[in-house]
């Protein structure tokens, strides 16, 4: 049977969630993770389901994506078939077909594991590599240092410290209550906890997601900040030693993370608090084709 590529609707997507949850697996290179599509949901269920793709092949999800942006898509395939030849080439045709429906027909990227054949498949065919990226992981095998901070559990009656310190983390963030609140009941935070951090003024200065794929399974950090005006203190660490601690009360034996290699500040706070680095890993690239010169002749 042939390999169908669909776009979900809301009730689908628990299905994806526990695709995801399932194909997690210690010392593989990092997946796309139910926490990826968690962290989507805050705008929303119905712009979740709208972003992803779920390849199946004789009833069975093989492989899925998220188009986060009209030029990006995060994706993975069942683990038994990251090498599979007729896959990673139907992947692959329809990444690089903007008549799908997944990426737009300008400069588009891809994210996918480095075991993955599909990135062979579209390096062949004229892709480029984009983008460095660095995998971070830390074994939970053992206790986890206490961080510096005070850490409490994000409930709703602390979504605005959430959203507070969240906003004063990144440039250009629009998180809100509304969107922790879409976040907060979507399928894939049944696995899930926000902590904020606080100093010894009892201060918000740093928070982060956390997203176990159940016991057994690697968690995931996404995402970790911490407040503009409070860098600097050791923060950085201190919240991702209680990241690391509250995945491993969840039954994780390990917490990954990915962030950009320019970014040499976040790879040494996690350094800091015992995460290693992993291969690094790069976004696939299909440079926007080529357009003719302007004649200047108007109609």
């Amino acid at each position: 049977m042939s390999i169908e590529l669909s776009t979900p609707g809301v009730d689908d997507l628990p299905a994806a969630v526990a695709a995801l949850r399932d194909w997690q697996r210690a010392g593989v290179p990092l997946q796309f993770h139910p926490g990826d599509l968690g962290w989507f949901w805050r705008f929303g269920a119905q712009q979740a389901a709208a972003a992803t793709r779920i390849w199946t092949r004789d009833g069975r999800i093989v492989a899925l994506g998220m188009a986060d942006y009209p030029d990006l898509i995060r994706m993975t395939t069942a683990p038994d078939l990251s090498a599979d030849e007729e896959l990673a080439r139907q992947l692959a045709a329809d990444l690089s077909d903007p008549r799908r429906g997944i990426l737009n027909d300008g400069e588009v990227f891809v994210e996918a594991p480095n075991d993955a054949l599909v990135r062979d498949v579209l390096l062949a065919s004229g892709w480029e590599a984009g983008e460095a990226w660095t995998p971070l992981e830390r074994d939970l095998g053992a206790p986890v240092e206490a961080p510096q901070l005070r850490i409490e559990v994000v409930g709703p009656d602390r979504v605005g410290d959430r959203v507070a310190v969240g906003r004063a983390s990144f440039n250009n963030s629009t998180f809100c209550a509304e969107h922790w609140h879409s976040m907060a009941g979507g399928a894939a935070y049944d696995d899930a906890r926000c902590l904020v951090g606080y100093d010894d003024r009892d201060t918000p200065v740093a928070m982060t997601t956390v997203w176990s794929a159940g016991p057994g399974k690697p968690g995931l950090i996404e995402p970790l900040g911490v407040h503009h005006d409070h860098r600097g203190h050791g923060y950085g660490t201190s919240i991702c030693l209680a990241a690391a601690a509250a995945l491993r009360e969840m039954g994780s034996p390990s917490v990954q993370v990915c962030t950009p290699s320019s970014n040499v500040v976040a790879v040494a706070a996690y350094g800091s608090a015992g995460f290693q680095q992993l291969p690094s890993r790069r976004d696939l690239r299909r440079p926007a084709p080529a357009r003719p010169p302007d004649s200047g002749i108007r109609s």
